[in-house]
């Protein structure tokens, strides 16, 4: 038998097809409500994050005194290295001045900050005479390498809260508006 040429095999009957589906219309109406109702459920979820961010706690802000306390509490675990400790007590009372009065002070060397600062009513003539002693007194520490005994250092830290004891605002009784910032006149 002769091989078959691919002109005799083309003249071959094929197998019948299969009918072809025809998508009605009602399979795109399912798929386009499908889709809203994925949108709207994203929707949905996006609202309620934002209602339940809207409504977390507010972080309490904490008063620049009670920082500045805090601080000063922990400085005292550096009193055995009188260098640290005075950047720290120092550093501390630079910024709680500049938060509770918004006097600029941490950036200032200390004789700029003095000078600044008795141009200013924000302390008593007492207390901004009170703050040169001790950021005087500091400054020897950090530059001059002064090495002081623990009373002078306990004295320095005593110095340090007493000025923001005396310059802390007063409580405010229920229901009462916050008063003017003014200075606290010393014991």
């Amino acid at each position: 038998m002769p091989a078959a040429t691919p002109a005799q095999g083309s003249n071959q009957l094929h197998d019948i097809k299969p009918p072809v589906e025809i998508p009605s219309g009602w399979t795109w109406v399912g798929w386009v409500l499908g889709a809203l109702a994925l949108g709207a459920l994203l929707v949905w979820g996006w609202k309620y994050w934002k209602r339940r961010r809207a409504e977390a706690p507010a972080v309490p802000i904490v008063p620049p005194h009670v920082r500045a306390k805090q601080r000063l509490r922990e400085a005292l675990a550096l009193i055995d290295r009188p260098r640290e400790f005075c950047i720290m007590v120092s550093d501390t009372i630079r910024a709680y001045l500049e938060e509770r009065f918004d006097f600029r002070a941490p950036e200032r060397t200390t004789e700029e900050f003095l000078n600044e600062l008795r141009q200013t009513n924000l302390l008593t003539p007492d207390q901004k005479e009170s703050l040169g002693h001790f950021l005087q007194r500091c400054d020897l520490v950090k530059f001059a390498r002064y090495e002081p005994g623990e009373p002078e250092l306990h004295d320095l830290h005593d110095a340090a809260l007493r000025l923001v004891e005396e310059t802390e605002p007063a409580p405010l009784a229920a229901g009462s508006e916050p008063a003017v910032l003014e200075p606290i006149a010393s014991k």
